[in-house]
């Protein structure tokens, strides 16, 4: 047994969609791992696998949108988490807008935030990304409705290897 697991067996935290662009080249993956990371100024921390497509792009990228999805939104996150974008164009197979400085901003999400990326810090097999929000919306109201969490996706099987 690794150290960490009975307590991170215990988790269930919120999973996002984070979408990366340059030029022309998008890609999108499912993420557990992210945070508000600082109150004054406001910034959110999400960490990308390094085995990932979306890391590949992220590294150059000016800006990340992260998305929160519904359980309602089940089959976006199958699609970002069960799919890699070493194979697959993710975004013919998604709505999505081209937002702020040419994030690709997925319309079906609940909620989402385009974040500048201020500082990329290394964490092991996954690189955290610090963001400075600057674009935010919602489709409709959000109120009231869950999140899409881990415990709600344990089934998605990774779309990349996992190491």
């Amino acid at each position: 047994m690794v150290v960490m697991d009975a307590f991170t067996d215990r988790l269930n935290p919120d999973m996002y969609v984070v979408t990366a662009t340059v030029g022309d080249e998008r890609a999108g993956c499912l993420v557990g791992f992210a945070s508000q990371c600082s109150i004054r100024p406001v910034r959110f921390m999400v960490w990308l696998s390094k085995v990932n497509r979306t890391y590949e792009v992220a590294r150059d990228a000016e800006f990340l949108a992260v998305h929160l999805l519904t359980p309602d939104e089940h089959e976006l996150a199958e699609l970002f988490g069960g799919e890699t974008g070493h194979r697959v164009d993710k975004f013919a197979r998604a709505s999505w807008v081209r937002g702020h400085g040419g994030a690709a901003v997925l319309r079906d999400a609940c909620a989402w935030f385009v974040g500048r990326v201020e500082q990329q810090c290394e964490g092991g097999d996954h690189v955290g990304f610090v963001l400075d929000p600057v674009r935010s919306g919602e489709r409709g109201k959000a109120d009231g409705q869950p999140i899409l969490r881990l415990g709600d996706v344990r089934s998605i099987s990774p779309g990349h290897p996992v190491e």
